[in-house]
């Protein structure tokens, strides 16, 4: 799609995020295992950086911010081209624990939700999975499955531990743009199906048109443009509530979106990318007592759990048609399988697939565009070209979270099929609040293994179907 203001070579040339040169990068490294049936699991010593939104941008060869709060400074930002020349995102090294409050130790990584830093207060955090210092890892999980271990007993109501993947290019866009010339090494290039418009570089351009301050979160504002890929959340949890959703969009990689196109507002259902995604969240479903905090619970949220899912192909080949999502636990010594629940009159299902998604939109009446914009085709390209692997913890400023662990939408009644998704009050989740009552929060990911099915937790081998 062309930009209106993208009029000359010379912009293209002169605009891009620079890269800052006041502190060495240095990744947290990570352990993840890659398996076979044969050969078991392998160590891969990898490792994450974080997102260029949370870092600090600053004007070229000194200490000036660029951004600063939830807005850019008009002296140093006055067009884009300007500010793209002016301006830099700089490398991060023990800023990773003591202002991002990322730790990675081993094989596991803990994300504290809010650090008081030397300079500001950070709250949560984004990081991906690195294939080497320059280039994402890219994990291409058709007739593959994923698994990892969570604890989510640290995540109060409005908060979301998510482990999920995104179909952004492996070298963060810095081949594509050629105004990006800080690439994967600093964490850019990020999309998903929400087309967000807080990011601040987008393509290598500084987000600046039209940028509005958020008038409740003191850290964050949007932009005219959004940034859309397809993603399939593997896990969003906390203590209360849990889901997995495929997301679909009608493009083939990650896409610069404005207007219409982005899908906010009333035009949320006439966007590239279907927001609302499939999901399959056993409350939601019906099935009140699968997940939640104490021994009631099949799933017992103040323990963790072994988390498998599983991408099964038609023909069972790596190359066949994507046709199911499947989910299994293990907590301790219980292997825990995904109930069978009745999605209408449609019948029972334990998966997500194509009939899954048709009888649950059926049901739920919500809208959901996820097969009109691509639907488990859009999942199998994405899966084969490779996803990036995405950790984050975060609270919601546009609807406090309720949609994963309360009552949502709010004007409807809990009686109706899908609004009731979890036991949190519809007053909950308000950001102010949750973090200043919850700033300790928490979520620990741990043992990231990837590879053929039945490979990554031996006593769940005999689940693949």
């Amino acid at each position: 799609m062309m930009r209106a203001w993208v009029c000359c070579l010379l912009v293209v040339q002169v605009a891009g995020q620079q890269v800052g040169t006041l502190k060495q990068e240095q990744h947290p490294q990570l352990t993840v295992e890659s398996c076979t049936k044969s050969g078991g699991c392998s160590a891969e010593q990898r490792s994450v950086v974080i997102d260029a939104n949370w870092r600090w941008t600053h004007k070229v060869g000194e200490a000036k911010n660029c951004f600063s709060g939830n807005a850019w400074d008009p002296t140093l930002c006055p067009d884009v081209a300007t500010c793209a020349q002016n301006c830099a995102i700089e490398g991060a090294a023990e800023e990773y624990t003591n202002t991002y409050g990322v730790h990675a130790s081993g094989a596991e990584l803990k994300l504290n939700f809010v650090t008081q830093g030397q300079y500001s207060k950070n709250i949560g955090s984004r990081v991906y999975l690195l294939e080497d210092e320059q280039t994402y890892k890219l994990l291409k999980l058709k007739n593959k499955e994923i698994a990892f271990d969570v604890d989510v007993s640290n995540l109060p109501c409005g908060l979301n531990g998510a482990l999920y993947m995104v179909q952004m290019d492996a070298d963060g866009g810095m081949s594509k743009y050629s105004g990006n010339k800080a690439g994967a090494k600093l964490g850019t290039g990020y999309c998903d199906a929400q087309c967000p418009h807080d990011i601040k570089f987008i393509n290598g351009e500084p987000n600046i048109l039209g940028w509005k301050p958020s008038s409740t979160d003191p850290n964050s504002g949007t932009g005219k443009y959004g940034t859309c890929c397809t993603e399939m959340d593997l896990w969003e949890a906390n203590s209360i509530s849990t889901a997995y959703t495929a997301h679909s969009c009608s493009v083939k990689e990650q896409t610069r979106c404005e207007g219409t196109d982005c899908g906010d507002g009333d035009d949320r259902f006439k966007g590239i990318c279907d927001k609302n995604g499939c999901d399959f969240q056993t409350f939601r479903l019906g099935e009140k007592d699968f997940f939640g905090p104490g021994s009631s619970f099949k799933i017992d949220t103040t323990k963790p759990v072994t988390v498998v899912t599983q991408f099964i192909t038609a023909d069972g080949t790596d190359s066949g048609p994507l046709k199911e999502i499947r989910r299994h636990y293990k907590q301790g010594s219980t292997v825990i399988q995904t109930p069978k629940l009745a999605v209408g009159s449609a019948g029972k299902f334990d998966s997500v697939s194509k009939d899954f998604c048709e009888a649950e939109v059926g049901l739920f009446k919500d809208n959901t565009n996820f097969l009109e914009k691509g639907g488990m085709e859009a999942m199998d390209a994405a899966l084969e070209k490779g996803m990036v692997l995405a950790l984050s913890l975060w609270d919601d400023h546009a609807a406090n979270m309720l949609w994963l662990d309360s009552d949502y939408p709010t004007d409807q009644s809990a009686s109706k099929p899908g609004v009731a998704r979890g036991t949190c009050a519809t007053t909950s989740g308000v950001p102010k609040d949750v973090e200043s009552q919850h700033a300790d929060a928490s979520v620990r990911y741990f043992n990231i293994k990837y590879g053929e099915l039945g490979s990554t937790v031996p006593s769940l081998a005999t689940l693949v179907v």
